[in-house]
């Protein structure tokens, strides 16, 4: 985490904010004193579509008949 004065922050202020958004967070101080911690905000994930798949994926016709390798089991 990055500590910088608020006098500094001002005149580097869109650097700290790709900083930020890079994954770093930056501490600023007035005076010494912790003011305002800038983090990143996180998107939310996108909200899935039902049915989106649909014709991805294919299941043949004989999926649910035995297989010969197992036929001594059964």
């Amino acid at each position: 985490m990055q500590t910088i004065d608020i006098i500094q922050a001002q005149q580097h202020f869109s650097e700290l904010i790709e900083k930020t958004i890079s994954g770093d967070e930056v501490l600023i101080t007035k005076a010494g004193q912790p003011v305002v911690k800038l983090v990143a905000v996180k998107t939310a994930a996108k909200q899935r579509l039902f049915g989106s798949a649909k014709g991805l994926i294919k299941i043949s016709d004989d999926f649910d008949e035995p297989l010969n390798d197992f036929k001594e089991y059964m």
